[in-house]
């Protein structure tokens, strides 16, 4: 069966939690190795912030590249069906025709690092959805009295998404909720089901 999607434990892991999240939205709950999910959390909130308290500025770019490369490295290890593939810079955008479009077209999802609050941000894009918005499930549990038309809240979508934005809204280079924000600072990584024969237990 499907877990529902898990909301962050902290004001700081975002980033894990997303992760977490990807691995709950892909794959049946009989299928998730613990492993798997150890690593995302021994991996995430590797910042430190000004006073030197270890995750108090949440999951650098680097462990999500790192977090690529180790999914594909599990899925030749563990024959777990996984892929993943860091963008970042200009390669990091959502729109027809992009591999982030493609990824969720064909039931993958992507974690992306946006603004939220106006700070640095990470959520789950599950879902292309009609009227040119992006099913995302945002792990920060309140429920924003969104002003601005493109940007709504879904209720009762737990397993798949608890908000739908404009996807040229998500491309934005300025502090809005969920833009990506300027070109350096942008993040995707995208990670789908990739079937492997066999399968180890572990």
């Amino acid at each position: 069966m499907k877990n529902d999607l898990i909301y962050q434990s902290s004001e700081y892991d975002c980033g894990p939690t997303s992760l977490t999240n990807a691995i709950r939205f892909l794959f049946e709950r009989e299928e998730i190795l613990p492993g798997l999910l150890k690593h995302i959390w021994l991996m995430g909130n590797d910042t430190y912030c000004e006073k030197g308290c270890v995750g108090c500025h949440g999951t650098s770019k680097s462990a999500m590249r790192y977090m690529a490369d180790w999914f594909n490295e599990y899925r030749q290890g563990w024959k777990f069906p996984i892929g993943a593939e860091f963008l970042e810079n200009e390669a990091a955008q959502v729109a027809p025709g992009s591999k982030a479009w493609l990824c969720l077209k064909k039931g993958g999802c992507a974690v992306m690092r946006c603004t939220a609050g106006g700070i640095g941000h990470y959520v789950l894009l599950t879902a292309i959805l009609p009227n040119d918005e992006i099913g995302l499930f945002d792990p920060y549990e309140e429920e924003p009295d969104f002003q601005d038309p493109g940007r709504r809240v879904i209720p009762g979508e737990s397993k798949k998404y608890n908000r739908a934005v404009r996807y040229d809204l998500l491309n934005l280079t300025d502090l809005s909720d969920y833009a990506m924000g300027e070109l350096p600072k942008r993040e995707l990584l995208l990670i789908w089901r990739q079937e492997a024969e066999g399968k180890r237990e572990g």
